[in-house]
Parts: structure tokens; C-alpha cells; sequence
């Protein structure tokens, strides 16, 4: 077993390798970083769960192929056993805390914060406690029950801290078993189309999207309709046939690459999508792409796509 450890510098603040004083929810380590430029992580595996906060400047992560790029007032969660990557940004690289946990509790509580296994990316507001709570657990450095105490009171804050972080961002009451926000369906549509985003090319359905926001299938085809004016699996279909063309436009990669790069396993069932989607097989659109730019779809951002699709 490694020795408990605690570093202080004006870049670097590390409490690490505690033990496990409680069962339940126990911190392993804590920390806050000043990064340089392009400074990176992995990739590597974890046996804990840790979440970053950037309290500054950018970076990039990457878990299960997809990279999220990040900047100040977003957190992501490593969960164990996952190969991740992360690092700053080159020319405004990242300032960040961090909370290494475990315990039987830890998943339930993420899940409670608004953590999944398809969103391991979240927004957090009042930086100002958050750095607080962080603190006051770097500040207890000293090894005796006292401290085994306060630190593990500063974690069970911050876990509080984040759940009503979560739902004061996502203002959730619950009706007919739906959760619902106060501030309309189009934060529905925005979440699902960040959704389909960063994992269309995972083979995603439509009840996936669902279960990631957390309402029923019907319920996401409602809102789908009442702000964009088409169903759900229309918008995803549309948005993986766009993104194909866009593949085939700026790339040499073969058809049954394409394909798969937007979700399709059968690349005879993409190709027969695509021709009643754009009128050519994407052999044929790919031939006359000088004079097919109209068809092309560059990547949107969540606000162009609203735009895009309404009718």
C-alpha cells in the first residue's frame, strides 16, 4: 500500500493514496492544477471514479472514442475501468480541480448528479463553492480521525453541492413518470441533439436518447415535433445521412467506412437510405461532387441545427 501523500505548490495541490476510512463514499484522492500548455493524460485506466472541474482555460477528453472539448464551468467524470485521455489546450490551457471517490454508493450517487454512461459531460455553476468545498478538503491534510471526518463531510458537500447543481441547471419535477423542465421542451431537443453529436456514430436509437435525458420514447417524439416539426428518428436518420455526405465530400474513406462512422452495421441498408435521402448512391454522389455541393451538410452547432430543422 502507498504512502499518504500531500504536495502544496503555487501549481500543483495533491492529497493522495488515502485510505478507505468509510464504506459507503470515500475519498482516494483530491487535488487542483495549473496545467501547461498541451500538458496531457494517457491513455490509462483508473480504479476510481474521478471528476475534473475546469475552473479555467481549455482542454480535451476522450473516453470510448469520442473527445469532448472542454473550457471553465464544465466538469467530466472518469469512471474505472475506462481508457481515457485528457489534456490542455496549447494556447489556453486548463486550470482544474478534481475528486478521486469510491464506495457502494458512488454509482448511485453520480447517476443522482447527472452522470451516465452516455453523459459523462456535464455544466456546474457557482465555481466559487465548489473551489470551497475543494479547499476545505486540501486544507484537512493532517492524518487523524478528525480529518478522516472533515474530509469525508467537504466530499459528502460537494456531492450536494452537485446535485442541486444539476437540478437547479435542469430544473427537473417529475409528472405521469416523464421528467420535465421548467424552461420548455427545447432544452429536451438540445440535450438530444448533443446526444446524437458526440455518439451518431455509435449505432444509437432512438429510446437510447430517451433513456440519456431521462423521458419516455413518446415523449421525446412530442417534443421533437412541437419544436422541429418531424419525429425523433426522422432528425436522427437526417443527421447521419448529412454526415455521410459530408464524409464522402472531404474524404477518401470507402463507402463501408462511411458507414460505419455514422452508425450503420449494414452498409447495403445505408446505401439504400442515402439514395432515398439525396437521390444517387453514395458511390455516385461521391462522382459528382463538384456539382452536388448543395447537398452538403457541414457540422452545425446545437443552435444551427434548431435553426436548420424547424419547418
Amino acid at each position: 500500500m502507498r504512502n499518504i501523500k500531500y504536495t502544496d505548490s503555487a501549481q500543483f495541490q495533491c492529497l493522495e493514496h488515502l485510505r478507505e476510512a468509510f464504506m459507503d463514499l470515500y475519498l482516494v484522492h483530491c487535488g487542483l492544477e495549473h496545467c501547461q500548455p498541451s500538458h496531457s493524460i494517457g491513455p490509462s485506466f483508473r480504479d476510481e471514479y474521478i471528476i475534473h472541474f475546469v475552473l479555467e482555460g481549455k482542454g480535451s477528453y476522450t473516453v470510448g472514442g469520442i473527445t469532448y472539448f472542454l473550457s471553465s464551468g464544465q466538469m467530466f467524470l472518469i469512471n474505472p475501468g475506462e481508457e481515457v485521455r485528457y489534456g490542455a489546450d496549447p494556447d489556453e490551457p486548463w486550470t482544474y480541480a478534481w475528486v478521486g471517490f469510491n464506495g457502494i454508493r458512488a454509482a448511485s450517487t453520480l447517476k443522482n448528479c447527472g452522470f451516465s454512461k452516455q453523459s459523462y459531460v456535464l455544466p456546474f455553476k457557482k465555481q466559487d463553492v465548489l473551489v470551497e468545498h475543494v479547499s476545505n478538503i486540501l486544507t484537512s491534510s493532517q492524518l487523524s480521525l478528525s480529518n478522516d471526518l472533515k474530509r469525508n463531510a467537504y466530499l459528502l458537500l460537494l456531492f450536494s453541492y452537485l446535485m442541486d447543481n444539476y437540478n437547479s441547471i435542469f430544473g427537473q419535477t417529475h409528472k405521469n413518470g416523464d421528467i420535465r423542465y421548467d424552461y420548455g421542451s427545447s432544452v429536451y431537443v438540445e440535450q438530444a441533439i448533443d446526444y446524437i453529436k458526440w455518439n451518431h456514430s455509435r449505432g444509437i436509437n432512438v429510446t437510447d436518447i430517451a433513456d440519456y435525458i431521462g423521458i419516455s420514447r413518446t415523449y421525446l417524439n412530442h417534443v421533437f415535433q412541437k419544436e422541429l416539426g418531424i419525429s425523433s428518428q426522422k432528425f436522427l436518420m437526417d443527421f447521419r445521412l448529412h454526415k455521410a455526405a459530408s464524409l464522402l465530400m472531404s474524404s477518401d474513406l470507402p463507402v463501408t467506412e462511411v458507414s460505419a462512422e455514422v452508425g450503420y452495421d449494414d452498409s447495403l441498408a445505408f446505401s439504400k437510405a442515402f439514395k432515398k435521402k439525396f437521390g444517387l448512391s453514395p458511390k455516385n454522389y461521391r462522382s459528382h461532387k463538384e456539382t452536388m455541393e448543395h447537398f452538403t451538410v457541414k457540422q452545425p452547432s446545437t443552435d444551427e441545427l434548431l435553426q436548420l430543422m424547424k419547418p
